[in-house]
Protein backbone atom coordinates (compact mmCIF):
# COMPACT_ATOMS: atom_id res chain seq x y z
CA UNK A 1 0.00 0.00 0.00
CA UNK A 2 1.61 3.21 -1.16
CA UNK A 3 2.43 5.47 2.23
CA UNK A 4 0.66 8.47 0.52
CA UNK A 5 -2.60 6.52 1.28
CA UNK A 6 -1.52 6.47 4.90
CA UNK A 7 -1.27 10.44 5.06
CA UNK A 8 -4.59 10.62 3.42
CA UNK A 9 -6.36 8.29 5.78
CA UNK A 10 -4.92 10.33 8.93
CA UNK A 11 -6.51 13.41 7.21
CA UNK A 12 -9.67 11.30 6.80
CA UNK A 13 -9.53 10.32 10.48
CA UNK A 14 -9.21 14.09 11.88
CA UNK A 15 -12.38 15.11 9.61
CA UNK A 16 -13.79 12.25 10.77
CA UNK A 17 -13.20 13.20 14.75
CA UNK A 18 -14.29 16.80 13.80
CA UNK A 19 -17.58 15.64 12.66
CA UNK A 20 -18.38 13.05 14.95
CA UNK A 21 -16.22 14.08 18.60
CA UNK A 22 -18.93 16.76 19.36
CA UNK A 23 -21.65 14.47 19.94
CA UNK A 24 -20.07 13.09 23.08
CA UNK A 25 -19.73 17.03 24.35
CA UNK A 26 -23.03 18.51 23.88
CA UNK A 27 -23.51 18.95 27.08
CA UNK A 28 -20.06 20.61 28.26
CA UNK A 29 -20.38 22.48 25.08
CA UNK A 30 -23.76 23.80 25.63
CA UNK A 31 -22.82 24.32 29.24
CA UNK A 32 -19.40 26.50 28.97
CA UNK A 33 -21.80 28.81 26.40
CA UNK A 34 -24.58 29.18 28.41
CA UNK A 35 -26.90 27.84 25.84
CA UNK A 36 -29.48 24.86 25.71
CA UNK A 37 -28.10 21.30 24.51
CA UNK A 38 -30.86 21.84 21.36
CA UNK A 39 -29.16 24.97 20.78
CA UNK A 40 -25.57 23.22 20.91
CA UNK A 41 -26.61 20.51 18.52
CA UNK A 42 -27.09 23.28 15.88
CA UNK A 43 -23.11 22.68 15.70
CA UNK A 44 -24.02 19.44 14.23
CA UNK A 45 -26.43 20.54 11.79
CA UNK A 46 -24.12 23.25 11.30
CA UNK A 47 -21.71 21.52 10.41
CA UNK A 48 -23.25 19.18 7.87
CA UNK A 49 -25.12 21.77 5.42
CA UNK A 50 -21.31 23.56 5.53
CA UNK A 51 -20.41 20.21 4.27
CA UNK A 52 -22.90 19.86 1.45
CA UNK A 53 -22.22 23.54 0.19
CA UNK A 54 -18.16 22.68 0.61
CA UNK A 55 -18.55 19.34 -1.16
CA UNK A 56 -19.92 20.86 -4.48
CA UNK A 57 -18.42 24.69 -4.82
CA UNK A 58 -15.17 24.33 -3.29
CA UNK A 59 -14.26 21.02 -5.19
CA UNK A 60 -15.63 23.05 -8.18
CA UNK A 61 -13.08 25.92 -7.12
CA UNK A 62 -10.12 23.86 -6.21
CA UNK A 63 -10.61 21.10 -9.11
CA UNK A 64 -8.68 24.01 -11.37
CA UNK A 65 -5.50 23.50 -9.65
CA UNK A 66 -3.36 21.27 -8.70
CA UNK A 67 -4.81 18.19 -6.76
CA UNK A 68 -1.70 17.93 -4.09
CA UNK A 69 -1.33 21.77 -3.02
CA UNK A 70 -5.49 21.76 -2.78
CA UNK A 71 -5.46 18.36 -0.17
CA UNK A 72 -2.65 20.82 1.86
CA UNK A 73 -5.04 23.96 1.52
CA UNK A 74 -7.85 22.53 2.91
CA UNK A 75 -6.05 20.89 5.82
CA UNK A 76 -4.99 24.31 6.77
CA UNK A 77 -8.70 25.32 6.72
CA UNK A 78 -9.11 22.26 8.38
CA UNK A 79 -6.63 23.24 11.07
CA UNK A 80 -7.63 26.87 11.40
CA UNK A 81 -11.24 25.55 12.04
CA UNK A 82 -10.80 23.40 14.67
CA UNK A 83 -8.54 26.09 16.13
CA UNK A 84 -10.96 28.33 16.15
CA UNK A 85 -13.13 26.17 17.82
CA UNK A 86 -10.82 25.20 20.76
CA UNK A 87 -10.53 29.00 21.57
CA UNK A 88 -14.09 30.15 21.22
CA UNK A 89 -14.98 32.53 23.39
CA UNK A 90 -18.42 32.60 22.21
CA UNK A 91 -20.95 30.30 20.58
CA UNK A 92 -21.29 31.93 17.61
CA UNK A 93 -16.85 31.90 17.26
CA UNK A 94 -17.42 28.05 18.09
CA UNK A 95 -20.45 27.80 14.71
CA UNK A 96 -18.06 29.85 12.68
CA UNK A 97 -15.09 27.36 13.26
CA UNK A 98 -17.42 24.29 12.68
CA UNK A 99 -18.44 25.84 9.31
CA UNK A 100 -14.56 26.91 8.46
CA UNK A 101 -13.81 23.49 9.21
CA UNK A 102 -16.89 21.86 7.42
CA UNK A 103 -15.84 23.74 4.40
CA UNK A 104 -12.90 21.38 3.68
CA UNK A 105 -14.66 18.18 4.56
CA UNK A 106 -16.57 17.08 1.18
CA UNK A 107 -13.83 18.43 -1.21
CA UNK A 108 -11.07 16.82 1.24
CA UNK A 109 -12.39 13.19 0.76
CA UNK A 110 -13.79 14.07 -2.49
CA UNK A 111 -10.77 15.13 -4.45
CA UNK A 112 -8.77 12.72 -1.76
CA UNK A 113 -10.91 9.84 -3.08
CA UNK A 114 -9.30 10.98 -6.80
CA UNK A 115 -5.93 11.13 -5.54
CA UNK A 116 -6.31 7.75 -3.89
CA UNK A 117 -7.16 5.77 -6.90
CA UNK A 118 -4.79 7.22 -8.90
CA UNK A 119 -2.00 5.94 -6.70
CA UNK A 120 -2.76 2.38 -7.31
CA UNK A 121 -3.80 0.09 -10.62
CA UNK A 122 -7.24 0.38 -12.35
CA UNK A 123 -7.73 -3.06 -10.77
CA UNK A 124 -7.04 -1.60 -6.94
CA UNK A 125 -9.16 2.04 -7.08
CA UNK A 126 -12.09 1.19 -4.76
CA UNK A 127 -9.53 -0.49 -2.33
CA UNK A 128 -7.54 2.51 -2.40
CA UNK A 129 -10.71 4.40 -1.86
CA UNK A 130 -11.69 1.87 1.44
CA UNK A 131 -8.06 2.75 2.71
CA UNK A 132 -8.29 6.24 2.56
CA UNK A 133 -12.02 6.03 4.36
CA UNK A 134 -10.49 3.92 6.87
CA UNK A 135 -9.27 7.36 8.71
CA UNK A 136 -12.81 7.44 8.90
CA UNK A 137 -14.28 4.28 10.21
CA UNK A 138 -11.10 4.76 12.52
CA UNK A 139 -12.83 7.70 13.71
CA UNK A 140 -16.12 6.02 14.97
CA UNK A 141 -14.47 3.16 16.43
CA UNK A 142 -11.67 4.68 18.79
CA UNK A 143 -11.80 8.46 17.75
CA UNK A 144 -14.85 9.63 19.13
CA UNK A 145 -14.50 8.00 22.42
CA UNK A 146 -11.12 9.05 23.12
CA UNK A 147 -12.68 12.31 22.02
CA UNK A 148 -15.15 12.08 24.55
CA UNK A 149 -12.37 10.98 27.41
CA UNK A 150 -9.79 13.62 26.81
CA UNK A 151 -12.71 16.36 27.02
CA UNK A 152 -13.66 14.97 30.01
CA UNK A 153 -10.48 14.54 31.37
CA UNK A 154 -9.18 18.11 30.57
CA UNK A 155 -12.16 19.75 28.87
CA UNK A 156 -13.86 19.43 25.92
CA UNK A 157 -12.09 22.28 24.59
CA UNK A 158 -8.51 19.95 24.63
CA UNK A 159 -10.38 17.60 22.25
CA UNK A 160 -10.24 20.19 19.14
CA UNK A 161 -6.67 21.13 20.67
CA UNK A 162 -5.77 17.40 19.47
CA UNK A 163 -7.84 17.09 16.13
CA UNK A 164 -5.88 20.41 15.34
CA UNK A 165 -2.52 18.47 16.18
CA UNK A 166 -3.84 15.80 13.80
CA UNK A 167 -4.11 18.35 10.93
CA UNK A 168 -0.91 19.24 11.24
CA UNK A 169 0.71 15.50 10.96
CA UNK A 170 -1.63 14.81 8.55
CA UNK A 171 -0.78 17.79 6.30
CA UNK A 172 3.00 17.47 7.07
CA UNK A 173 2.08 13.84 5.85
CA UNK A 174 0.53 14.83 2.50
CA UNK A 175 3.62 17.62 1.84
CA UNK A 176 6.02 14.70 2.24
CA UNK A 177 4.17 11.40 0.77
CA UNK A 178 1.57 12.27 -1.64
CA UNK A 179 2.80 12.69 -5.12
CA UNK A 180 2.53 15.63 -7.88
CA UNK A 181 0.01 15.90 -10.20
CA UNK A 182 0.72 14.95 -13.88
CA UNK A 183 -1.38 18.15 -15.10
CA UNK A 184 -4.77 16.36 -15.33
CA UNK A 185 -6.48 18.95 -13.30
CA UNK A 186 -6.53 20.84 -16.33
CA UNK A 187 -8.98 18.88 -18.08
CA UNK A 188 -11.80 20.91 -16.51
CA UNK A 189 -11.05 24.14 -17.75
CA UNK A 190 -13.92 26.27 -16.39
CA UNK A 191 -16.53 26.18 -13.78
CA UNK A 192 -19.48 25.38 -16.36
CA UNK A 193 -17.46 22.84 -17.85
CA UNK A 194 -16.99 21.05 -14.57
CA UNK A 195 -20.70 21.25 -14.09
CA UNK A 196 -21.71 19.80 -17.43
CA UNK A 197 -21.29 15.92 -15.76
CA UNK A 198 -24.80 16.94 -14.11
CA UNK A 199 -25.75 16.50 -17.63
CA UNK A 200 -25.05 12.87 -17.75
CA UNK A 201 -28.15 10.89 -15.94
CA UNK A 202 -26.33 8.38 -14.62
CA UNK A 203 -24.45 10.73 -11.98
CA UNK A 204 -27.69 11.90 -10.49
CA UNK A 205 -28.62 8.11 -10.47
CA UNK A 206 -25.73 7.42 -8.41
CA UNK A 207 -26.23 10.56 -6.30
CA UNK A 208 -29.55 9.33 -5.96
CA UNK A 209 -28.26 5.99 -4.71
CA UNK A 210 -25.94 7.23 -2.36
CA UNK A 211 -28.95 9.61 -0.64
CA UNK A 212 -31.32 6.63 -0.21
CA UNK A 213 -29.09 3.61 0.79
CA UNK A 214 -26.50 5.48 3.06
CA UNK A 215 -29.00 7.70 4.57
CA UNK A 216 -31.25 4.23 5.11
CA UNK A 217 -28.60 3.30 7.23
CA UNK A 218 -27.47 6.38 9.37
CA UNK A 219 -30.95 7.74 9.17
CA UNK A 220 -31.38 4.39 11.56
CA UNK A 221 -28.59 4.70 13.59
CA UNK A 222 -29.24 8.36 14.48
CA UNK A 223 -31.95 6.82 16.95
CA UNK A 224 -29.65 4.20 18.13
CA UNK A 225 -29.52 4.94 21.75
CA UNK A 226 -33.05 5.60 23.04
CA UNK A 227 -33.74 2.09 20.55
CA UNK A 228 -30.86 -0.05 22.47
CA UNK A 229 -31.94 1.41 25.94
CA UNK A 230 -36.05 2.23 25.71
CA UNK A 231 -36.64 -1.06 23.70
CA UNK A 232 -33.79 -3.78 23.90
CA UNK A 233 -32.51 -3.21 27.65
CA UNK A 234 -29.22 -2.28 27.46
CA UNK A 235 -28.22 -0.07 29.94
CA UNK A 236 -26.61 3.32 29.81
CA UNK A 237 -23.17 2.09 30.34
CA UNK A 238 -23.52 -0.65 27.41
CA UNK A 239 -23.91 1.89 24.85
CA UNK A 240 -20.75 3.26 24.41
CA UNK A 241 -19.44 -1.05 23.73
CA UNK A 242 -22.14 -1.23 21.51
CA UNK A 243 -21.28 2.13 19.74
CA UNK A 244 -18.18 0.36 19.08
CA UNK A 245 -19.29 -2.53 18.17
CA UNK A 246 -20.99 -0.31 15.44
CA UNK A 247 -17.58 1.26 14.66
CA UNK A 248 -16.17 -2.40 13.82
CA UNK A 249 -18.37 -2.95 11.50
CA UNK A 250 -17.97 0.11 9.87
CA UNK A 251 -14.19 -0.66 9.36
CA UNK A 252 -14.73 -4.28 8.35
CA UNK A 253 -17.32 -3.04 5.70
CA UNK A 254 -15.37 -0.36 3.97
CA UNK A 255 -12.44 -2.54 3.44
CA UNK A 256 -14.10 -5.26 2.20
CA UNK A 257 -16.47 -3.09 0.25
CA UNK A 258 -13.41 -2.17 -1.34
CA UNK A 259 -11.86 -5.34 -2.49
CA UNK A 260 -15.29 -6.26 -3.68
CA UNK A 261 -15.90 -3.14 -5.69
CA UNK A 262 -12.51 -3.91 -7.46
CA UNK A 263 -13.82 -7.18 -8.46
CA UNK A 264 -17.21 -6.04 -9.59
CA UNK A 265 -18.69 -2.98 -8.75
CA UNK A 266 -22.54 -3.22 -9.42
CA UNK A 267 -23.20 -6.65 -7.73
CA UNK A 268 -20.82 -5.47 -4.69
CA UNK A 269 -23.36 -2.69 -4.36
CA UNK A 270 -26.79 -4.96 -5.17
CA UNK A 271 -25.66 -7.13 -2.86
CA UNK A 272 -24.71 -4.83 -0.25
CA UNK A 273 -28.09 -3.19 -0.10
CA UNK A 274 -29.99 -6.15 -0.11
CA UNK A 275 -28.02 -7.26 2.56
CA UNK A 276 -28.49 -4.14 4.55
CA UNK A 277 -32.62 -4.10 4.05
CA UNK A 278 -32.29 -7.66 5.30
CA UNK A 279 -29.98 -6.66 8.89
CA UNK A 280 -32.64 -4.01 9.01
CA UNK A 281 -35.58 -6.02 9.28
CA UNK A 282 -34.43 -8.13 11.39
CA UNK A 283 -33.47 -5.29 13.80
CA UNK A 284 -36.69 -3.99 13.49
CA UNK A 285 -37.96 -7.50 14.70
CA UNK A 286 -35.35 -8.58 17.07
CA UNK A 287 -35.29 -4.66 18.62
CA UNK A 288 -36.56 -6.71 21.86
CA UNK A 289 -33.80 -9.20 22.07
CA UNK A 290 -30.25 -8.05 23.46
CA UNK A 291 -27.63 -10.63 21.51
CA UNK A 292 -29.91 -10.63 17.37
CA UNK A 293 -29.53 -6.64 18.20
CA UNK A 294 -26.20 -6.26 18.88
CA UNK A 295 -25.63 -8.75 15.79
CA UNK A 296 -27.79 -6.56 13.64
CA UNK A 297 -25.97 -3.11 14.80
CA UNK A 298 -22.89 -5.08 13.50
CA UNK A 299 -24.21 -6.19 10.67
CA UNK A 300 -25.78 -2.48 9.91
CA UNK A 301 -22.25 -0.69 9.67
CA UNK A 302 -20.78 -3.52 8.03
CA UNK A 303 -23.45 -3.48 4.85
CA UNK A 304 -23.87 0.36 5.04
CA UNK A 305 -20.28 1.26 5.32
CA UNK A 306 -19.44 -1.58 3.01
CA UNK A 307 -21.47 0.66 0.58
CA UNK A 308 -19.15 3.74 0.27
CA UNK A 309 -15.71 2.49 -2.01
CA UNK A 310 -18.27 1.22 -4.42
CA UNK A 311 -20.78 4.22 -4.45
CA UNK A 312 -17.67 6.53 -4.68
CA UNK A 313 -16.48 4.69 -7.79
CA UNK A 314 -19.39 4.19 -9.51
CA UNK A 315 -19.72 7.94 -9.77
CA UNK A 316 -16.35 8.98 -10.52
CA UNK A 317 -16.51 6.47 -13.76
CA UNK A 318 -19.61 8.35 -15.41
CA UNK A 319 -18.04 11.98 -14.51
CA UNK A 320 -15.73 11.75 -17.55
CA UNK A 321 -13.25 14.82 -17.25
CA UNK A 322 -14.18 15.91 -14.16
CA UNK A 323 -14.27 12.89 -11.23
CA UNK A 324 -12.80 15.32 -8.33
CA UNK A 325 -16.07 17.19 -8.88
CA UNK A 326 -18.40 14.34 -8.99
CA UNK A 327 -16.78 12.64 -5.89
CA UNK A 328 -17.25 15.84 -3.94
CA UNK A 329 -20.56 16.24 -4.42
CA UNK A 330 -20.88 12.37 -4.12
CA UNK A 331 -19.46 12.68 -0.32
CA UNK A 332 -22.37 15.75 0.03
CA UNK A 333 -24.94 13.29 -1.10
CA UNK A 334 -23.86 11.19 1.92
CA UNK A 335 -24.56 13.50 4.14
CA UNK A 336 -27.98 14.71 2.89
CA UNK A 337 -28.68 11.49 3.15
CA UNK A 338 -28.21 11.41 6.59
CA UNK A 339 -29.99 14.49 7.01
CA UNK A 340 -32.86 12.76 4.87
CA UNK A 341 -32.74 10.07 6.95
CA UNK A 342 -32.56 11.19 10.32
CA UNK A 343 -35.64 13.67 9.19
CA UNK A 344 -37.81 11.35 8.58
CA UNK A 345 -36.99 8.92 11.48
CA UNK A 346 -37.81 11.81 13.51
CA UNK A 347 -40.85 12.12 11.68
CA UNK A 348 -41.81 8.84 12.55
CA UNK A 349 -40.96 8.72 16.36
CA UNK A 350 -43.13 12.32 16.18
CA UNK A 351 -45.92 10.45 15.39
CA UNK A 352 -45.58 7.50 17.66
CA UNK A 353 -44.57 4.50 15.94
CA UNK A 354 -42.28 3.91 18.71
CA UNK A 355 -37.92 3.58 18.11
CA UNK A 356 -38.14 0.72 16.22
CA UNK A 357 -40.15 2.84 13.29
CA UNK A 358 -36.69 4.33 11.89
CA UNK A 359 -35.51 0.85 11.15
CA UNK A 360 -38.25 0.71 8.75
CA UNK A 361 -37.55 4.01 7.17
CA UNK A 362 -34.33 2.96 6.54
CA UNK A 363 -35.64 -0.34 5.16
CA UNK A 364 -37.76 1.41 2.37
CA UNK A 365 -34.71 4.27 1.52
CA UNK A 366 -32.49 1.00 0.79
CA UNK A 367 -34.94 -0.64 -1.29
CA UNK A 368 -35.67 2.60 -3.17
CA UNK A 369 -31.94 2.83 -3.35
CA UNK A 370 -32.15 -0.81 -5.01
CA UNK A 371 -34.35 -0.37 -7.48
CA UNK A 372 -32.68 3.32 -8.53
CA UNK A 373 -29.65 0.91 -8.94
CA UNK A 374 -31.48 -1.80 -10.92
CA UNK A 375 -33.01 1.00 -13.06
CA UNK A 376 -29.65 2.57 -13.81
CA UNK A 377 -27.96 -0.68 -14.62
CA UNK A 378 -30.18 -1.74 -17.38
CA UNK A 379 -29.68 2.09 -18.92
CA UNK A 380 -26.11 1.92 -18.78
CA UNK A 381 -26.25 -1.48 -20.25
CA UNK A 382 -28.45 -0.58 -23.13
CA UNK A 383 -26.45 2.73 -23.33
CA UNK A 384 -22.63 1.68 -23.11
CA UNK A 385 -20.43 -1.03 -23.93
CA UNK A 386 -18.45 -0.17 -20.88
CA UNK A 387 -19.85 -2.07 -18.87
CA UNK A 388 -17.92 -5.67 -17.50
CA UNK A 389 -19.90 -8.89 -18.47
CA UNK A 390 -21.03 -9.33 -15.07
CA UNK A 391 -22.82 -6.17 -15.21
CA UNK A 392 -19.52 -4.00 -12.90
CA UNK A 393 -18.83 -0.64 -13.71
CA UNK A 394 -15.68 -0.44 -15.71
CA UNK A 395 -12.78 0.50 -13.72
CA UNK A 396 -10.83 2.33 -16.11
CA UNK A 397 -11.87 5.87 -15.05
CA UNK A 398 -10.28 8.91 -16.24
CA UNK A 399 -8.45 9.28 -13.40
CA UNK A 400 -4.17 9.86 -13.81
CA UNK A 401 -2.13 9.01 -10.97
CA UNK A 402 0.14 11.45 -9.97
CA UNK A 403 4.07 11.20 -10.65
CA UNK A 404 6.37 10.15 -7.86
CA UNK A 405 7.74 13.14 -5.83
Amino acid sequence: MPLALLALALGAFGIGLTEFVIMGLLPEVAADFGVSIPIAGYLISGYALSVVFGAIIVTAIANRFPRKQVLMGLLVLFILGNLVSAIAPTYAVMMAGRIIAALCHGAFFGIGAVVAAGLVSPSKRAGAIAAMFTGLTFANVAGVPMGRLIGLTWGWRASFWAITAIGVLALAGIARLVPQDQGDHRLASSMRSEFSIFRNRQIWYSIAVTVLGFGGMFGAFTYITPLLTDVTGYGEGSVMWLLALFGVGLFAGNLAGGLAADRSLTMTLAVALVALAATLVVFAVTAHDMIPAALALFLMGVFGFGLTPGLQMRVMHYAGTAPTLASGANIGAFNLGNALGAWLGGLTIAAGLGYTSPLWVGTAMTVAALGILALATRQAHAASPSLAADGSVATQAPITPGASV
